[in-house]
């Protein structure tokens, strides 16, 4: 197998390329729009979002679909630590997986936990504080 150098290509230069026809043309189309394609298309807004929709979020069952559409009917979610605060059994932890599992408020998904601290950095470790 020959190698062909590799030269950095110029302004002006023509590039000859291959045709792509059936299911290579398809298959490219579909690698281009999934490379392309917004990750806030598969988003799930929960104060839009249909029983049928948050049922579809792995992770929110019929139970929860229930407590959010009923705190929801009484007001919007403002932000995320209102839909913590307001929907019972909505956590920190539960709604960080709700939110990588494709749900927003208001559009937003939540900013991710800080990492917790070493242990030989918190404060007063050693001390015997």
């Amino acid at each position: 197998m020959s190698r062909t150098p590799v030269r950095p290509a110029s302004a002006g230069q023509r590039f000859r390329v291959g045709r792509v026809t059936g299911l290579g043309r398809t298959a490219a189309a579909l690698a281009l729009c999934a490379a392309l394609w917004p990750a806030a298309a598969f988003a799930t807004d929960v104060n839009t979002a249909s029983v049928a929709e948050l049922d579809g979020i792995r992770g929110i069952g019929p139970a929860m679909s229930r407590r959010i559409l009923q705190e929801r009917a009484q007001a919007p979610f403002t932000d995320w630590q209102d839909l913590i605060a307001r929907v019972p059994g909505m956590g920190r932890q539960s709604a960080a997986r709700l939110s990588q599992e494709g749900l927003t408020v208001g559009g937003a998904a939540l900013a991710p936990l800080p990492a917790p601290l070493p242990k030989a950095s918190r404060a007063g470790a050693g001390t015997g504080l």
